[in-house]
């Protein structure tokens, strides 16, 4: 063989096993711990939502599955910190509806939620309720709109930082009361609702994971639920519709990502590991207590998290601007 053809040979093979190399490393992942980033604070409902998820897929995985909380702009530090992250499947982000309302939230957001990640799937799609502290004045939803009406400037309204989904809630609480509260922007929702039990303010619109255990332990006085149906696991809870509240109408659904330009191969075995963690039954009873379910195969997909998220941005973006609230 001459040198010419034998250079040739080495050459083609050093190709091939580069090409090679991605397909034997998506086939071998995962060998190491992966990351779930959580752009909120510990204890959190989103933070509720991921651990129960990734406890499940690290079972699947073989590999643990361990949940970092990384809190601060309304989940934008977080989102940042994964989108500039080596795309090797082993740093993610567990996001909630705040990635469609932060490219219009933030006049200089560092990344394209449309273009900095890639999707693997939704997970679950979370009611609110509007809670208080148990000794607040009013009884009921419709003396509390009655209330806000008069009393509205001086009523306090706790929430988890803007672009937070209780900041989003309480934008919507006050267009359709047609009033103005006094905002109290805290660090997470945990603490939030630390001062809510503790009457140090006065209302908080947040998830059912966040609100059902104390609503039934009596630390809250909760008012609707912000669902077009009620919630099984607070069948007493009216929903907003019910006490005239029609444009009070969300709900906060989840999203699992990795950084854009992730193996396609390994954002698959993803969306296969989240999936089964979503027909676990312990998931499934732990999301039905905190007043939610998980979502269905066909949803929990990288097409359907796009079309989600690009939709979501656009149903957002004229009520953020009519507002006026922007963060820098």
């Amino acid at each position: 063989m001459s040198h010419i053809l034998k250079g040739l040979v080495a050459s083609l093979g050093a190709l091939a096993a580069v090409a090679f190399a991605p397909a034997a490393l998506a086939q071998d992942y995962p060998t190491q711990p992966i990351t779930v980033v959580v752009p909120f604070s510990a204890g959190g409902p989103t933070d509720t939502v991921a651990r129960l998820v990734a406890q499940v897929m690290s079972k699947d995985l073989g590999q643990q599955v361990l949940v970092q909380n990384v809190g601060g702009a309304g989940g934008t530090l977080g989102a940042g910190q994964v989108a500039n992250a080596k795309p090797d499947g082993y740093t993610l982000l567990l996001h909630h509806i705040g990635m469609s309302t932060a490219p219009t939230l933030y006049r200089n957001l560092a990344f394209d939620p449309l273009k900095a990640f890639a999707p693997i799937g939704l997970i679950t799609a979370v009611p609110m309720t509007i809670v208080a502290r148990k000794d607040f004045e009013p009884a009921d939803a419709k003396t509390l709109l009655t209330y806000l009406k008069e009393k509205g400037a001086d009523t306090t309204y706790a929430h988890a930082g803007i672009g937070s989904a209780s900041h989003l809630c309480g934008m919507l609480l006050q267009e359709a009361a047609g009033v103005q509260m006094i905002t109290v922007p805290y660090q997470g929702a945990a603490p939030a609702m630390t001062d809510i039990i503790g009457g140090q303010v006065d209302l908080l619109c947040d998830q059912t994971t966040n609100t059902t255990n104390q609503i039934k332990a009596g630390e809250v006085k909760a008012y609707a639920v912000t669902t077009p149906t009620r919630v099984a696991s607070l069948p007493d809870l009216p929903t907003t519709k019910e006490v005239g509240l029609d444009k009070l109408d969300i709900g906060v659904w989840h999203g699992l990502y990795a950084p854009a330009g992730t193996d396609p191969a390994i954002v698959a075995k993803l969306e296969a590991s989240l999936q089964k963690a979503l027909v676990d039954e312990t998931v499934k009873s732990r999301f039905a207590e905190l007043g939610t379910a998980p979502v269905t195969a066909s949803e929990a997909t990288p097409a359907a998290l796009t079309a989600e998220l690009t939709s979501q941005i656009e149903l957002w973006r004229p009520i953020i601007q009519a507002a006026g609230t922007y963060a820098d």
